[in-house]
């Protein structure tokens, strides 16, 4: 695991940076006079970026190597982050999120090209162990950032979000660990998500419905409820915990009973902690917390249960490419989520966020029960896992645990 850590430390580096810069630039954007829309599109923005960045990274890594990527794709990010403070623009903060997204999406898919080829049948599931941990734990803590980058001066904090940044090249920079080989660009295919578990595709999209609007459109939500800045910093942390908490008895579930019967359980809970969140809405801040916990275990392990039903369906040599088609079924949703549920926010108050994501889940539960008179379940099952929804090639790197 020694080896790994250069690697380890440039993911918690580039957390801390990209899990900022989402809620900095919410608040900072309100504060400036950008309306709800304006501030939702910054989020659409980051996955448009994100997406650019899944697919063109495999592409670049196999031009200029792996180093020469990540410093690439890194740079782009740095832009993006201290180009905020030239000009205060929804549309140009805008195009700088994309760089941002496409910094996030391609160094990670560097990060997990480079894991893939040094872990072994062998050393596979404490390596993905590791790495999950890692990426949440970071991801948790980047949320306590909020409350004291939104104290500071604006150039400060972007400042330092962009020193962040910069520093996760050094890692990888310094390490004597050899550069691998490039790994073949996987191809992009999305309908064979659909031929392999329609249930899965459409979960995939309400899974982006529920973290990408949560994540992005969050701090508003926050704002209008009353939550100063680090109780929004709290209060996104709060979701991030409950996922996190959430996956080991979800994949118990689902490992011993049929997965279409789990995740149409999640969409329930869901629906209900949807409810719940809107009815503490202003029951203070401890009942907002506790709401924000509950909705994360409930929503952040549906896109795991999708995954792991969809490869249910499929061949060795098709998890890769399945893999990568769920990430853009993903993307799609995560795009579209923010700027829609920000517009609704802004015509319909606060609460509008929870019953656009209540009306994606009981549309989620009608296409599940309708999915189980369609076919029955499969009966030889992979092993349930934690898929961090980080780049297409996840998929190569969880491929040894996902071996019928």
């Amino acid at each position: 695991m020694l080896s790994f850590a250069a690697l380890l430390m440039s993911v918690v580096l580039l957390q801390l940076s990209s899990g900022g810069v989402g809620p900095l630039d919410a608040l900072t954007g309100l504060a400036s006079g950008f309306s709800t829309p304006e501030v939702g599109m910054l989020g659409s923005a980051h996955f448009v970026g994100f997406f650019i960045g899944c697919w063109w990274a495999p592409r670049l890594m196999g031009s200029v190597g792996h180093s020469r990527a990540y410093a690439t794709l890194t740079a782009m990010g740095a832009i993006g982050l201290a180009a905020h403070v030239l000009v205060t623009d929804p549309v140009w903060w805008a195009l700088f999120r994309v760089a941002s997204g496409i910094c996030v999406a391609g160094c990670y898919t560097v990060i997990e090209a480079w894991l893939q080829s040094k872990v072994t049948n062998e050393t596979r599931g404490r390596t993905m162990g590791a790495y999950r941990v890692v990426d949440i734990s970071a991801s948790f803590a980047a949320q306590f950032m909020i409350g004291a980058l939104a104290s500071m001066e604006t150039y400060i904090a972007y400042n330092l979000l962009t020193i962040l940044c910069c520093a996760s090249i050094l890692p990888l920079a310094i390490t004597r660990v050899a550069q691998p080989e490039s790994p073949a660009a996987p191809r992009l295919r999305p309908m064979i998500a659909w031929e392999m578990s329609p249930l899965a595709t459409l979960g995939v999209v309400v899974a982006a419905l529920s973290a990408a609007s949560f994540r992005m459109v969050g701090p508003i939500y926050g704002q209008g409820v009353g939550l100063a800045a680090d109780q929004i910093g709290y209060f996104l942390a709060a979701f991030v915990a409950g996922g996190a908490v959430a996956q080991y008895p979800v994949g118990w579930l689902a490992d011993k009973y049929d997965r279409r019967w789990v995740l149409i359980g999640l969409s329930v809970a869901a629906v209900l902690s949807s409810a719940f969140t809107i009815a503490t809405a202003q029951a203070g801040e401890t009942a907002v917390m506790i709401a924000a916990t509950i909705f994360g275990f409930t929503t952040f392990p549906i896109y795991s249960v999708c995954a792991a039903h969809a490869h249910d369906f499929a061949t060795s040599e098709q998890r890769v490419e399945l893999s990568a088609a769920l990430m853009f079924f993903y993307a799609v949703g995560a795009i579209a989520a923010p700027y829609a549920t920000s517009a609704l926010i802004e015509a319909f108050g606060p609460s509008a966020l929870f019953l656009v994501i209540s009306a994606g889940h009981v549309l989620l539960i009608a296409f599940g029960l309708t999915r189980m008179r369609a076919r029955p379940t499969a009966t030889d099952k992979t092993p349930y896992v934690y898929a961090p929804r980080t780049s297409f090639l996840i998929g190569r790197l969880m491929r040894g645990s996902r071996e019928k």
